[in-house]
């Protein structure tokens, strides 16, 4: 049900665009993302990545939904889901307002604050992907097998480690983060999982490249190789569980490619913006790699990042 406030305010126009939030109280750590439009008008719309604590339609909370109730009502923009959230088993109504340029808000279930947000604008990024970039840095990331160069998205690096010469998880590892930061850049990446094992590569810990055992299966945004949430790869590509797979991932601006075990499954499309795995909402500026822990065993034997210059 599509709930739109009685009385429309010029000032509700404000809220209309894409909004990064930062958020202080999210249990791993992450940014989350909103799209509002046609505020100010009859045909309030949003959309949000980052909703905690829900599954819809089997899957984690944090996928990019359409919003089913919002409305603006004396300067505050509302919304809800439904879903009961963990583990009050109750519904949480996010409320936010502009202040500034800012958008200041919190998530609040059965009347106690869950967490609290602020939002900036998405940038506008004008790199385009065209024959000008040229390979620059290549840095090889598990060149030194050991952690030195990495962090977990919260507390301590546990749960990570190199067996083997494998950067090798165990289950219920955090996030790991690059502590180098990259702007333009090719990867290339060679890893392996277990079946029904789901873990993601994060470019500029802002846009996921799926990974998960879906070998076999119709393609949709949680196939392998799909920019989670947001972009289905044009064909199934993924090996079966228990192989050696490559990806190879170009990333300019928000326009990426992707190549799958070799076969070219998205091919210069456009990130809308952040997905559900993202810690630095700062679309702006350079960002490091991440890499999804939690979600079930990966292994990596190579992960080689060229950067890309004018």
């Amino acid at each position: 049900m599509l709930v739109i406030s009685s009385a429309l305010v010029a000032g509700d126009a404000d809220f209309n665009g894409r909004w990064n939030l930062t958020v202080t109280g999210d249990p791993r750590g992450r940014a989350w993302w909103l799209e509002v439009s046609g505020a100010g008008s009859k045909n309030l719309k949003g959309r949000f990545v980052g909703a905690p604590g829900g599954q819809p339609e089997g899957r984690m909370g944090g996928q990019l939904e359409e919003i089913p109730e919002l409305k603006i009502d004396r300067g505050q923009l509302e919304f809800v889901f439904n879903r009961d959230y963990k583990p009050t088993g109750k519904r949480g109504l996010y409320r936010a307002r502009i202040e500034g340029r800012r958008l200041v808000g919190s998530l609040v279930v059965d009347g106690l604050p869950r967490a609290q947000f602020t939002g900036e604008r998405a940038p506008e990024i004008r790199d385009k992907d065209d024959s000008a970039w040229k390979p620059g840095k290549v840095s090889n990331l598990l060149a030194a097998q050991d952690l030195a160069r990495w962090k977990a998205a919260l507390g301590p690096v546990k749960g990570w480690s190199f067996q083997n010469g494998l950067l090798t998880n165990s289950q219920g590892a955090p996030d790991l983060i690059s502590t180098e930061k990259f702007w333009n850049f090719e990867l290339h990446a060679e890893y392996r999982i277990g079946p029904k094992s789901n873990s993601g590569i994060s470019l500029r810990d802002r846009y996921e490249i799926q990974i998960e055992d879906t070998h076999g299966k119709p393609t949709d945004t949680h196939s392998m190789g799909a920019v989670y949430s947001r972009i289905v790869p044009s064909l199934d590509a993924a090996a079966p569980a228990g192989e050696w797979q490559t990806v190879d991932i170009r990333l300019v601006g928000r326009t990426v490619t992707v190549k799958l075990n070799g076969k070219l499954v998205i091919d210069k499309k456009e990130i809308e913006g952040l997905t559900a795995m993202a810690h630095d909402p700062d679309e702006a500026s350079p960002g490091p790699l991440c890499i999804q822990g939690d979600h079930g065993l990966v292994e990596f034997r190579a992960l080689t990042l060229t950067s890309l210059i004018r």
